[in-house]
């Protein structure tokens, strides 16, 4: 451990290679973007949104329980092991996707999805944390998502695209296939695990460790408590927009391919906005940054009930890309931030858990509004959701002591 440095410079090369681990884990995600509520109206004959939204339901809550669990189990049995076993309980997904005989068979399929999301992407993130220490963990966090959710975007554009040319199935989901393959070639081979890291960064630690892990986390503390009810409503809005979006496209005629692009702004604005969102959760007051981020997106969704034409649909996903792009890194920047590092990785866990429950509520919540009134109805309940989250943070947080800079003070200065 004498050799232990902690730091991205210092680390540089085990960052990088998880980096682009976790691109391959996000484009597993990117799959199903574009194309999967397609199959369900027109191969499967499903009508009830709330019957198309089941597969986000089932995903969001199995990923969301694993999150959990991968909290847990990393000090147990090492980060490494859990990514790798995330990528081996991936390798059946293509082959369903590409021929499932029914719906239950894509629902199955997500089973697996949302294990191999929450084993994968929550080894990554609780690795890249361990790795950097104390001083970037906001940008260690924005090079995580960014090339997590950039990954998504090109998958669902490409998705999207092969779906337009040559038919909705098996085509677009051999890119699953090369997914796999590099995803758990690379995790075996070049990854190596943090628990060293963490063992170094424990001995000079001065966060006192949470009393109540679950509690705590989950809402009792201010900071951490505002930050998962907001990771919640985030992941419940990207539940809606996941699955009502390309059915809401389809009946106004958008063509499969501007679909796809529609369905790629939105995750690629928010992962490459994440390089610049990432620095800035570092400076800048997080509070300040959770509530800009969380407003945006509210201010987006409600503006897309109103919107038709290609532009509009473009314009209002980048801002709400934007949105989402402040909060991301910032909401793991911010519970590492207030917890011990032997607490960090159990507490990661727990904001997930919350954050992708919001998954299956959102879909739920969605698909009762529209078959019960309609898309428009339930796109506007989700924001108004979204701007209640916004005033929590802005009541509740507050900026970190002594080192972050509150953003008008910044601007002012220059």
């Amino acid at each position: 451990m004498k050799n232990v440095k902690l730091g991205l410079k210092e680390n540089w090369k085990q960052f990088t290679l998880l980096v682009i681990i976790n691109g391959f884990v996000g484009g597993m995600v990117g799959l199903e973007r574009t194309i999967l509520p397609q199959i369900a109206e027109h191969e499967f004959a499903i009508a009830a949104k709330t019957a198309i939204l089941s597969f986000i339901i089932v995903f969001g809550i199995v990923k969301a329980i694993t999150n959990y669990y991968t909290g847990t189990l990393a000090n147990k049995y090492g980060r490494k092991n859990l990514l790798v076993t995330g990528w081996l309980i991936a390798i059946p997904i293509p082959f369903i996707l590409m021929y499932a005989p029914n719906w239950n068979w894509i629902i199955a399929a997500n089973v697996l999805l949302g294990i191999n999301q929450g084993l994968t992407w929550s080894s990554t993130v609780v690795m890249k944390i361990d790795l950097v220490g104390e001083k970037q963990r906001g940008f260690a966090m924005g090079l995580n998502e960014f090339s997590g959710y950039l990954s998504v975007a090109i998958i669902a554009f490409l998705t999207g695209w092969i779906a337009g040319k040559y038919g909705i199935r098996p085509y677009p989901f051999y890119l699953g296939f090369v997914l796999v393959f590099f995803g758990l070639v690379g995790s075996i081979f070049w990854i190596k695990d943090t628990k060293h890291h963490v063992a170094k960064e424990t001995t000079t630690s001065t966060i006192p460790k949470l009393k109540n892990i679950f509690w705590d986390t989950t809402w009792k503390d201010k900071n951490l408590g505002s930050v998962t009810q907001a990771g919640l409503i985030n992941n419940l809005n990207d539940g809606m927009v996941w699955g009502i979006f390309p059915i809401l496209l389809a009946n106004k005629n958008f063509t499969l391919e501007q679909i796809g692009i529609i369905a790629a702004v939105y995750p690629g604005v928010w992962g490459i906005g994440q390089l610049f969102t990432g620095k800035m959760a570092d400076k800048f007051c997080k509070k300040e940054m959770l509530f800009t981020g969380m407003f945006l997106q509210a201010m987006a969704l409600v503006s897309f009930v109103w919107a038709n034409t290609m532009f509009e649909y473009v314009a209002l996903s980048s801002v709400l890309g934007w949105g989402t792009a402040m909060v991301y890194p910032t909401f793991l920047a911010t519970v590492a931030e207030n917890t011990h590092p032997q607490d960090r990785a159990k507490s990661i866990g727990i904001f997930r858990l919350w954050r992708d429950l919001g998954y299956a509520v959102g879909a739920i919540l969605t698909g009762i509004i529209a078959d019960l009134i309609s898309i428009n109805a339930s796109i506007l309940f989700i924001g108004f959701l979204t701007f209640l989250s916004s005033l929590i943070i802005y009541f509740r947080m507050r900026c970190g002591e002594g080192t972050s800079v509150k953003i008008m003070n910044w601007i002012l200065r220059k």
